[in-house]
């Protein structure tokens, strides 16, 4: 890419920091025995190294115990884990489980195989901000419901949702709550202990860490939560994940999630800043043709998810593709040969057009200020062309 590309699809993905990388560079090739294989100081070397990343990604979600916390290849397999390992184990109790209609693919299609395999399942809707209603949750829960699963924040609109709410609820009713937290974990304070959270799916690369490599939080106690295994084979994270270990995308991760906490605060702030920046300018020079997706305080301080009037957003992408990186908020549905408006953006209530028109922006560690007004006036520039071409 030119020297002068601006990256703003954080949302999407995070590059590895420099320090993450440093960090896990030694286990490629000098610390490189296998996790398990501790009957000899070279893999010590390595389960150690696992065990202390093990505890950085405890003490992020703010976990007692490192034992938690089971490796995965990141928060979709996590999030089958969670849903498919709950449904199993505790079919006994019931069949039934509410989730919203405004997750992630990884929950949505998850439960739709779950419909297939004879379970049930509630699909809550949302308010124009992306909200789950309280009352309606409630309302949901039957003697049948053994799971609730609400994401924490959401990766396209940005609204963090009432986790601490949802899960006094759960816990009042002896039901399990779990919560996809990929954009959430590293960005806006988690604690799974004052959020009576009993699973919690993350992923190491939302967080300036490695692809393929993220992380399931199951509860130990109060309550002890029981979840089958999706794979099997070798018995590693105490039966539930088998599989060697990644330890060189374990290591990093940790220490992104080390970094992360540290600077979570000042980044919050300095993109919370940047988001209203870029707002506010393109409001203006459009002259208040752009509409904020999402919550307009109760969001993720790096997205900024707008429609802009009359313009069509898989256009206006097209048209900065070369200088800037930003995504749309519709995806290309391939089977159909059309763009289908975004499932999320459609929840909101506001109907196609919007949905068509939205675009996300997502901040990060390689934006400054400079960059972040080019920008703008790039998507400035680009959406009145587009305008005066609809003319």
């Amino acid at each position: 890419m030119a020297n002068n590309y601006i990256y703003l699809d954080y949302n999407a993905t995070t590059p590895v920091d420099p320090r993450v990388l440093e960090t896990m560079l030694p286990y490629f090739t000098e610390v490189f025995a296998n996790a398990a294989s501790t009957d000899h100081e070279a893999g010590s070397i390595a389960r150690r190294a696992v065990e202390l990343a093990r505890e950085q990604c405890a003490t992020i979600i703010g976990a007692r115990d490192p034992k938690e916390i089971i490796f995965t290849s990141g928060a979709t397999e996590s999030d089958n884990i969670a849903l498919f390992g709950v449904a199993e184990r505790y079919a006994d109790k019931g069949d039934h489980i509410i989730t919203c209609v405004t997750e992630h693919k990884a929950i949505l299609d998850t439960c739709k195989r779950l419909e297939q395999m004879g379970k049930k399942v509630t699909y809550l809707p949302v308010d124009q901000y992306g909200m789950v209603d309280l009352d309606a949750l409630r309302k949901a829960i039957t003697p049948q419901t053994i799971l609730i699963s609400i994401m924490f924040a959401n990766n396209e609109i940005g609204t963090i949702a009432p986790i601490a709410e949802i899960g006094a609820i759960a816990r009042e009713h002896g039901i399990l709550f779990h919560t996809d937290a990929a954009q959430a974990v590293g960005h806006v304070p988690v604690d799974v202990e004052a959020m009576k959270i009993d699973l919690l799916s993350f992923s190491a690369h939302k967080t300036y860490g490695p692809k393929g490599i993220g992380g399931l939080y199951v509860r130990r106690r109060n309550p002890r939560v029981k979840v089958a295994p999706v794979i099997y084979g070798g018995g590693h994270e105490l039966g539930l994940r088998s599989g060697t270990l990644n330890v060189p995308g374990i290591v990093g991760m940790g220490k992104a999630f080390e970094i992360a906490k540290s600077q979570m605060k000042s980044d919050a702030e300095k993109y919370g800043s940047w988001a209203k920046m870029i707002f506010d300018q393109l409001n203006e020079a459009l002259d208040g043709a752009v509409m904020l997706n999402g919550h307009p305080t109760q969001r993720l301080p790096h997205n900024l998810n707008i429609s802009i009037k009359g313009i069509e957003s898989k256009a206006l992408v097209a048209q900065v593709s070369d200088r800037i990186a930003i995504s749309v908020g519709s995806a290309c549905t391939t089977e159909q040969l059309k763009v289908e408006p975004s499932h999320v953006i459609m929840a909101l209530g506001f109907g196609e057009d919007r949905a068509h028109s939205a675009i996300r922006i997502g901040l990060g560690r390689g934006c400054d200020e400079e960059k972040i007004i080019s920008a703008t006036d790039l998507i400035t520039r680009s959406s009145q062309r587009l305008a005066k071409m609809m003319l």
